[in-house]
């Protein structure tokens, strides 16, 4: 019994030197911090990836109708820097664990408080904060790695999606951020600026949002005023007044962007893209003389 001890107590102690020394071996399932700029903050999202490794995954190594992690080891968890729709529900800034139900015809899709649980164990349902339905889809491609990806994005929308084996799953994303964009444009332009930038990107974010065109064109007229030789900002400028109809303004400024491009790395690039809009507008023009 003594050499059982203290053979067992060797073995622990050679463990303990090991793990304090920092051994370190391939993780089955490696971490993965995602972050991604969305609207005006960022998802970031915390989680470990699994592999297949010839495994059946759901239904089986991911049983259905059960909590589980989405991923592996601890909770995977996401944060949001502002409040978002998500999956039609409205979700204030912070950190969740994300946990999944998954099953063959749905998933229920769950953000819950428990961002310090391993895994399911502590999950509890009074912490959910949120939960809602999404449809899986079955794809061709086999995902081997558990993936989470972050697409599709827009000023306003993204989505977030779940891959693996041949199963993905979407969770729509909504930014309801017109208003503090308009706060935050309102707090820029009316502290003069000792930069382009505010001008730029507030009448760029109008003509790509298609709303206050009017404006749009009144904060790249002040952007040229501060720096006359951008040709960025002149092609801005010149998509801005072919949206409103102006198509001599168009012209004027398609063409100064040309000129002012020429001998940057980007001559090749904005030559292409003026020269789309005065063909354009070269066609619409000969268009309406037909029809008269």
């Amino acid at each position: 019994m003594k050499y059982f001890l203290l053979t067992a107590l060797l073995i622990t102690t050679a463990f303990s030197t090991y793990a304090q020394g920092g051994l370190k071996l391939p993780a089955l399932s490696p971490g993965q911090k995602l972050s991604q700029d969305f609207s005006v903050s960022s998802i970031d999202i915390n989680y470990s990836r699994p592999s297949m490794r010839g495994r059946k995954i759901f239904g089986d190594v991911v049983a259905y109708g059960r909590v589980w992690r989405t991923g592996a080891n601890a909770a995977t968890k996401i944060k949001i820097g502002e409040e978002l729709m998500i999956g039609g529900q409205k979700i204030k800034a912070g950190e969740y664990a994300l946990y999944t139900i998954p099953n063959k015809d749905k998933w229920e899709i769950i953000l819950n408080t428990g961002t310090g649980n391993w895994g399911a164990d502590g999950y509890s349902k009074e912490n959910d904060i949120a939960r809602f339905f999404v449809k899986p889809s079955t794809v061709e491609n086999v995902t081997q790695t558990f993936t989470i990806s972050i697409t599709d994005i827009t000023f306003t929308t993204c989505k977030i999606e779940l891959a693996w084996e041949r199963t993905k799953v979407v969770i729509p994303v909504v930014a309801k951020n017109n208003e503090d964009i308009e706060v935050n444009i309102d707090k820029a332009i009316n502290h003069p600026p000792k930069q382009t930038l505010p001008y730029f990107q507030s009448a760029n974010y109008y003509f790509e949002t298609d709303r206050k065109l009017d404006l749009a064109k009144t904060y790249v007229d002040k952007a040229v005023e501060q720096d006359p030789k951008a040709f960025y900002i002149w092609y801005l400028k010149a998509r801005i007044e072919k949206k409103l109809g102006n198509k001599e303004d168009a012209i004027t400024a398609a063409k100064k962007s040309i000129e002012l491009a020429k001998g940057s790395a980007n001559e090749e690039e904005y030559k292409h893209n003026n020269q789309k809009i005065l063909d354009e507008i070269a066609r619409e023009t000969k268009h309406k003389q037909a029809m008269d």
